[in-house]
């Protein structure tokens, strides 16, 4: 089975292509998601979550605006939040590779949003790094509900320069033009891939 590394900078519309690699059956994992998940009531994360950051828990659940506003431009807080975080999603992770193992699927995808930052470039077989200019980029992101410029440059300290990406990847997706440009190199990439095998 092929693991696919999938990442970008916040905006580049990581979620679309890999809604679109599981179209072409290629099944997704979705960290942010996980984090979803673990942040639920009744999610693994919500116990640790909650001592650590006191007062971040509403209704059982972690409340995700009252959390980013105490680790937000905050290295040290970011460190301790990650340390509750990282090993709960490798753990969702593992579970969906062996998931999808069992079932014979050829190709998977971890979309994984600090791919780099993260050293999760060692859990994958190849890299695809989804892309869009500068410009494309900022728009997306300040349409977001409560985001704010000071939020996204603090997103974008934090994460290796677009160009960089580009360069340690093994296929870019370029998703700046209509969607069904998007699909046709989600689908190059996977016969690129079986080809290769």
């Amino acid at each position: 089975m092929i693991v696919i590394g999938l990442t970008g900078s916040i905006g580049m519309g990581k979620s679309t292509v890999a809604a679109m690699f599981a179209e072409q059956g290629a099944p997704a994992f979705n960290s942010d998601d996980a984090v979803h998940a673990l942040y639920a009531p009744g999610g693994a994360a919500v116990a640790p979550v909650r001592e650590a950051f006191p007062g971040v828990v509403r209704d059982g659940a972690v409340d995700r605006a009252l959390l980013s506003a105490q680790v937000v431009n905050n290295d040290e807080a970011i460190a301790r939040l990650e340390r509750i975080v990282h090993p709960l999603v490798r753990q969702a992770q593992a579970e969906f590779l062996q998931a999808n193992r069992d079932a014979g699927v050829s190709a998977v995808v971890l979309d994984i949003p600090l791919l780099f930052e993260s050293g999760g470039s060692a859990l994958v077989d190849k890299i695809v790094v989804v892309s869009a200019p500068a410009e494309v980029q900022r728009t997306r992101v300040l349409s977001r509900p409560g985001m704010t410029e000071e939020k996204f440059e603090a997103l974008l300290a934090r994460q290796l320069p677009d160009a960089e990406k580009r360069a340690r990847a093994d296929f870019v997706i370029d998703t700046s033009g209509e969607l069904d440009a998007t699909r046709a190199q989600v689908r190059a990439v996977l016969d690129a891939l079986r080809e290769q095998e």
